[in-house]
């Protein structure tokens, strides 16, 4: 049998060291025999020892008070299964290295002491020596800092350079509330061993959290804690249900601070200010609400059938491109009117309250009707995002047959960029055979999807992006001379035009 111990010297530092194989029998009688035997191993090994003192191998009770001293700045334990936040409960009294030095070169040694020094919040590196005026204290990490050999050559060098000696003194350090991180609070108070919650989606003052069961007993005192610990956080929500309603906002509940949810947001430069139980806000799709707009030129149409508060909307206005903004919540409806007057677009966007199947069977029909009839030179670029990605793809059925009369030139055709959530094992596969069933055609060969994010476990957002083919759009099939092409030369065509946006989903999952 092969037996490893822990050793962790001045009860910080962890390090793994492999023993002879032992053959241990059922009997407890050879059990201490295994143990003298370990000591008697390791009290020969170098290295093994606290402050350069002890010299012995530490048996099994020592062994678990090294246990209890590695969780050093862990709150007390008797704080474990706290419901209702007790600040006073947190105080806690530890044994750290300090470095005494003359006080007139605390600055020039604080440069070098940067690995060594101890940080910790609201703790001071450096303090006053309470035996002597003209000296101070370095708090230095007691999980880096054991003994004098434990600073680095280069260290010691500039101790030996200004003359202070590398001997490590103790000093009795209070910790209170306010010195531990969010994440050692909440560990201490859950139940052991389960997952603890220190991430959050900020928007503006509000942290939104989405707490699991075991979390919920617990729910008040992680909002607080929260709030403590993130400033400019004032109020802690929890969503309590799924976006499952035709708004696309979710209910929650206020677990700590201020009620207001009337909040102010700045991304990628613009502003956006709504009422965050309202309207759906997701802080994380800061990257994919740049990525479309940088697809976008001058001079492009978008169509944004699920536009929110204008998080697509109104970058894509800014670089003087003409946009159609819908939503069928008159609450964002109403806020995305305000968001583009703030930031000054609201002359470039047009912004309708309608359903999104009306939105596409109406304002964008008409407006697809005028613009793909226009001169080659004149031909706008036409971009159509649909980010509701429990439902999207349910809404391409709306492109069948769209439009009348004779197809424009493939170039010119209307580019979706279609959302989806996947749980599949090939979730670009699967987004690409749901929206070509709807659309009744293969989009194997003419569409490429981007992975945005990860949304939960085995559960990805997808964006899967395509022209629309003029035979899904149009009624009349009949060709016009420039648009008659053979099938293989077509789907070359297509996939030259998306040269620029390849499967991204492969080296992602």
């Amino acid at each position: 049998m092969v037996l490893w111990i822990l050793w962790r010297p001045f009860g910080f530092s962890r390090r793994l060291l492999k023993l002879e194989s032992h053959s241990i029998t059922e009997s407890k009688s050879l059990i201490p025999l295994a143990w003298t035997s370990l000591t008697q191993t390791l009290s020969e090994a170098p290295g093994i020892f606290l402050l350069g003192q002890r010299k012995r191998f530490s048996t099994m009770p020592e062994i678990e008070t090294h246990e209890r001293d590695s969780e050093l700045f862990s709150p007390p334990s008797d704080v474990r299964g706290m419901t209702k936040l007790d600040r006073t409960a947190f105080k806690k009294t530890v044994n750290i290295p300090v470095l005494k030095v003359r006080k007139e070169i605390v600055s020039r040694l604080m440069r070098s002491l940067r690995r060594a020094a101890l940080q910790r919040p609201g703790i001071k590196r450096v303090i006053e020596d309470p035996e002597d005026k003209e000296s101070r204290l370095i708090m230095l990490d007691p999980y880096k800092i054991f003994t004098h050999d434990s600073f680095e050559k280069a260290e010691l060098s500039v101790l030996e350079q200004l003359n202070v000696s590398p001997q490590i003194s103790k000093y009795n350090l209070e910790l209170t509330y306010e010195n531990f991180k969010s994440e050692e609070i909440l560990r201490a108070v859950l139940p052991e061993g389960q997952d603890v919650t220190s991430g959050f989606s900020r928007v503006g003052h509000i942290a939104h959290l989405n707490l699991r069961d075991h979390q919920l007993p617990f729910k008040h005192l992680i909002g607080q804690v929260m709030i403590d610990k993130n400033p400019g956080i004032t109020s802690a929500v929890n969503k309590i249900n799924n976006i499952d309603n035709m708004y696309r906002n979710f209910h929650m509940e206020v677990l700590s601070g201020e009620q207001n949810m009337m909040t102010k947001v700045r991304e990628n430069k613009y502003t956006y200010e709504f009422d965050f139980s309202k309207v759906y806000w997701n802080p994380r799709l800061s990257t994919e609400h740049s990525r479309i707009t940088e697809l976008l030129k001058p001079g492009d149409v978008l169509f944004d059938v699920f536009a929110g508060v204008g998080p697509f909307a109104i970058p894509v206005a800014k670089k003087n491109c003409t946009v159609f903004a819908n939503d069928l919540n008159p609450e964002s409806h109403k806020w995305l009117l305000h968001n583009c007057k703030l930031n000054k677009v609201d002359q470039k966007v047009k912004i309708f309250n309608l359903d999104g199947k009306d939105f596409l069977q109406g304002p964008v029909k008409e407006e697809l009707m005028q613009l793909l009839g226009l001169s080659k030179e004149r031909k706008p670029s036409v971009h159509i995002v649909m980010n509701l990605p429990a439902k999207a793809i349910e809404f391409l059925s709306a492109f069948k047959w769209l439009l009348d009369g004779q197809p424009c030139s493939n170039e010119f055709l209307p580019i979706v960029h279609c959302y989806s959530f996947s749980k599949d094992a090939n979730p670009a596969e699967d987004v690409r055979q749901r929206a070509g069933a709807v659309l009744g055609i293969s989009l194997e060969a003419c569409s490429s999807v981007h992975l945005v994010r990860n949304v939960a476990p085995n559960k990805e957002m997808l964006c899967i992006t395509f022209q629309i083919p003029a035979a899904v759009l149009y009624k009349n099939q009949t060709k016009n001379p420039e648009n008659h092409e053979d099938p293989p030369l077509k789907r070359q065509r297509t996939a030259e035009a998306f040269s620029d946006e390849k499967t991204q989903i492969a080296s992602n999952t």
